[in-house]
This record gives C-alpha cells, structure tokens and sequence, in this order.
C-alpha cells in the first residue's frame, strides 16, 4: 500500500469491480479505449491487474481517496508490453482517474507516487508509458512528470482495428534518477 496526502494506492479486490465498472466505463473516461464496453470486459482489467499482483508483487493499483474511502480510479506500474511491439517487457505505468477529479491533480499524484515506488522497489532501469496520440491529456501528463517522448518505440496497439486512430500509439519514458 502506498499513501500520499490524499490517496490510498492499493491492491485490487473483488468486491472493488462494480465500483470500477461505474467509475470508468462511461463515454468520456472509455473515449480512447474503443467507447463503453460490456461491464465484463472492463472488470476483467481488475482480473488482471490482481493477477499481476500476484505475479509480480505489482499492479496498476486501487486509487482510493484518504478522506472517506471512495474509489477513484487506477494508477501504477506494471509489465505491461504486448507481444509484437517494441515494449513487451517494460515496465508501464498507467492511470485512470474517474471524470469527477479531473483538473485536481490526483492523476499526478498517484503517478509520482507510482514512479518514485517503481524506481525504489524494482531494478529497471526506466519507466514507460503509452497512449494514443489523440489523448492529449494522459501525454501532457507523462510529460508533467518528466517523462520524454521516445518515437522509436512507437507501435500499433493489437486489440486496435487498423483505421483505428487510437490504436496508433506514442510512447514517453522516464530514466531511473
């Protein structure tokens, strides 16, 4: 567990997904990852990213608010290449903070306290992240962080059809300190 002035990163469990599904599953927070999808598909993120904790001892956590406990949203790292791209073994970080707390900081918040874990508690020797060009504000974020673009590591996300423009992805990475 993780703790910062207003957040709780935290393992996932089970009783966490119909809140998650509610918190990310609308047209604005799912607008580039292929719109609203079925409660089921978006719930097995927290599948996986329980089994990544089990695994790896790491996930793209819980983002619980200190203050009364509500879930709002995801953020954390993970290995989180796909096979066939240039980044099948870095370590990703990654977010989704729920429409409510957009514009307040708690995307950074729980990012800078997902690097600073990341660079304390594994060897590698840098931290990544990707998105879609179109998502100006998940890369203005990396780039907030200090994350620098890295165009060779570019790639077409698999579950992305091919005319799709959010499967075009750009990838930022940050160096160990």
């Amino acid at each position: 567990m993780i703790g910062t002035g207003r957040l709780i990163l935290r393992p996932w469990r089970e009783a966490d997904k119909p809140a998650f599904v509610a918190l990310v599953n609308t047209p604005a927070m799912m607008a580039h990852f292929g719109g609203v999808a079925p409660a089921e598909k978006v719930a097995a993120l927290i599948d996986a990213q329980m089994a990544n904790q089990a695994r790896d001892g790491h996930s793209m956590w819980a983002v619980e608010m200190r203050d009364g406990g509500e879930l709002a949203g995801i953020c954390g790292v993970r290995i989180g290449g796909h096979a066939g791209t240039p980044v099948p073994e870095e370590l990703e970080i990654g977010w989704r903070i729920g429409e409510r707390w957009w514009g307040q900081g708690i995307a950074r918040e729980a990012a800078e306290a997902s690097l600073a874990w990341g660079f304390a508690h594994t060897d590698r020797p840098r931290i990544a992240a990707w998105t879609s060009l179109r998502n100006t504000r998940s890369w203005g974020l990396m780039e907030r962080l200090g994350m620098s673009r890295r165009a060779e590591l570019d790639f077409r996300h698999p579950a992305h059809a091919a005319g799709d423009p959010d499967g075009a992805m750009i990838v930022y990475a940050i160096d160990r300190p």
